[in-house]
């Protein structure tokens, strides 16, 4: 073998390029079938990384992505879709979408972070520099999302801080908040769901039959519930508001919710991953704790068993019905989170050589698993109501904050020791939308670091500035008619454009930067390269899928509302500016790019579609450095 080295001047010259690092530095390089670590050595092409912080544990990693991973939605919006759409059988589509859609697009976001090891902007700058405007759109949508989403942990906190009272604020009617409407007995009555859509009502239409002459039934069905009252009028006081552009005065306390949780995000993602690594042992673990314990608790009520059966028995006719499967994949998509930038930037602090593909399969399930897991808890408690109340679970069943915020409280109330289910069920609540939190703001923190290093050199100020101009633009959801900016936010700033961004991602992966290309950056990492299968559902089946989701929301498309109101076309012009702002990043960009290069067309297009950089190529080199210096001290011995 020593021959080699004096026989081939080419290895030798590649020797050369080596240059020690100091005594506390260590790589770690791949071989062809493991990795090792060979300390003393970096190559000049991979001393970009040597700085980059990496996770103090592999478990700290893990947790952090399924604490992004698992949010209010598995709690809001699963169970409701399971039960709305066969049952049991709605496991068939979900699982079908969630093998050729949901996994292989959550794979590759983490093996493209893992492999380049930068945020989302840098990323994608050097895979495809004519395709830069894909992180710039990412991270932007993930700035919009979190307006909305903190505003809805704020609303967790309320209830929360709320829960620490003898008697819990929405269990009476003699409230300063409360209607002549309102009846503690409300739900006894059937036609009234507690569900926010169906239930309320505007008050001045109300108040004009309001009179001796009503029939007692018609005056039953338009009652309403100490919980639902106390969630519209009571924390929200969305009916002192004309609609979204008169939205009132702020709420103070919800200004203070809302300042408390970007306090904590603050200070939890202040030092980088080494500090909101710990701090999701305690986000991410604890919802699985309180959901064991309100699923022993709901075990014992009666009328559990009813509502468990209702959750899953089978309806196999509704698997014909389009809307079913395109539910399913909606579902599976927003539940797993790919384009976000989060998996990208989250993968981006591990060690090149993690099994990145054994954590997308054990994330993911665990991800779907708490979807089904908490299906059971919260079906549990609406047997419970059912019978308790005498009303029909399809009248009780709902999704959304209408469960969480109304149904879910209103049962709790109904328990032995209330004050005790409502301060943990709101902190579970609390707890996972926080990581989910620290998700998004990750995202955008790492992309724009690696983007303007002197950023992240001054992490603290950065994160600072970040946090208070998002509490600044953010203080329009917390006063009375907040409500309707959050639904605005809610329905334009992440559906359609984080769609169309991933789109892209799957496109430029696949066939501009090559399946190939990226199962061979995947096999550096791993030791070996992705089957067919994989490839397969890259290149044509995740594609299919999200362009499935796009047109059938769009062919489906409806004018926004809230409960009865129906939002001003201006609104939703400017929800559709919210985003095409993130969509045009992408062709903006491009187009920008090709005007700057210089050269023919043909040779911008040329320089633009090749990655700025050949990772994969220089690690490959590396290990051969690596081998040719062994070789060639080992001649010398």
């Amino acid at each position: 073998m020593g021959s080699l080295v004096n026989d081939e001047p080419g290895e030798q010259m590649e020797v050369n390029t080596v240059i020690p690092l100091n005594d506390k530095s260590m790589e770690t390089f791949p071989t062809e079938n493991s990795y090792m670590t060979k300390p003393g050595y970096r190559s000049e092409e991979e001393g970009e990384d040597e700085n980059r912080e990496t996770w103090s544990k592999k478990v700290d990693f893990l947790l952090s992505v399924i604490g992004f991973a698992v949010d209010l939605a598995n709690v809001w919006r699963f169970p409701y879709l399971c039960y709305k759409n066969g049952g049991g059988a709605f496991l068939i589509p979900y699982l079908v979408m969630l093998l050729v859609g949901g996994i292989p697009l959550f794979y590759m976001e983490l093996a493209l972070g893992q492999f380049n090891r930068t945020g989302a902007i840098t990323c994608w700058g050097r895979l495809c520099p004519l395709f830069k405007g894909i992180g710039w759109a990412v991270v932007l949508i993930a700035f919009y999302t979190d307006f909305f989403y903190n505003v809805v942990i704020a609303w967790c906190l309320h209830f929360f801080i709320s829960s620490f009272t003898g008697q819990l604020p929405w269990v009476t009617c003699n409230n300063a908040w409360n209607t002549d409407l309102c009846r503690a007995d409300a739900l006894t009555h059937p036609g009234n769901s507690s569900n926010l859509t169906d239930t309320l009502y505007n008050i001045s239409f109300i108040g004009n039959f309001t009179n001796q002459t009503m029939e007692p039934q018609l005056i039953a069905n338009m009652s309403k519930s100490p919980a639902l009252e106390y969630f519209e009028r009571g924390m929200l006081e969305v009916h002192k508001s004309g609609g979204v552009f008169d939205v009132g005065y702020l709420k103070w306390q919800l200004v203070l919710c809302l300042l408390g949780v970007y306090l904590i995000c603050y200070f939890s993602l202040w030092k980088g991953i080494h500090t909101s690594g710990k701090v999701v042992w305690f986000t991410a673990l604890f919802p699985y704790v309180v959901l064991f314990i309100l699923m022993c608790r709901g075990a014992t009520l009666p009328g559990a068993a009813d509502g468990v059966r209702y959750y899953l028995t089978p309806n196999f006719t509704s698997l014909a019905s389009s809307e079913v499967w395109v539910d399913a994949a909606t579902q599976v998509y927003f539940s797993l989170g790919p384009g976000f930038g989060v998996l990208l930037a989250y993968a981006s602090y591990n060690q090149l050589n993690n099994n990145v593909y054994r954590d997308a399969l054990l994330t993911s399930a665990i991800n779907c698993l708490t979807s089904f897991f908490s299906g059971f808890v919260i079906f549990m408690i609406l047997g419970y109501m059912s019978l308790k109340s005498n009303v029909p679970i399809s009248k009780v069943a709902t999704e959304g904050p209408g469960l969480v915020f109304v149904v879910y409280p209103e049962a709790i109330a109904t328990l032995p020791g209330a004050t005790f289910w409502s301060i943990i069920f709101f902190l579970m609540l609390l707890t996972l939308g926080l990581d989910s939190s620290f998700g998004g703001s990750e995202a955008i923190i790492t992309a724009l670091g690696d983007e303007f290093p002197i950023l992240r050199k001054h992490r603290e100020i950065f994160v600072a500035v970040l946090f208070a101009i998002y509490f600044l633009f953010g203080l329009a959801s917390v006063a009375q008619g907040g409500v309707y900016v959050v639904n605005l936010m809610e329905r334009f700033a992440a559906g359609y454009s984080i769609l169309f961004a991933v789109f892209f991602e799957a496109m430029v992966v696949s066939w501009a930067y090559g399946a190939e290309k990226f199962a061979e950056d995947i096999e550096v990492m791993i030791g070996h390269k992705p089957g067919r299968y994989w490839m397969w559902c890259w290149k044509f089946v995740a594609p299919i899928f999200l362009m499935t989701i796009m047109i059938f929301g769009l062919v489906h498309y409806t004018p926004l509302t809230y409960e009865n109101y129906t939002y001003p076309l201006s609104a939703s012009l400017i929800g559709w500016a919210i985003a095409l702002s993130s969509i045009l990043c992408i062709p903006g960009f491009a187009i920008y790019s090709i005007i700057t290069a210089k050269g023919t067309l043909m040779q911008r297009l040329s320089f633009l579609l090749t990655p700025q950089n050949n990772r994969e190529a220089k690690i490959r080199k590396s290990i051969n450095t690596i081998k040719v210096n062994e070789n060639n001290v080992g001649d010398h011995v």
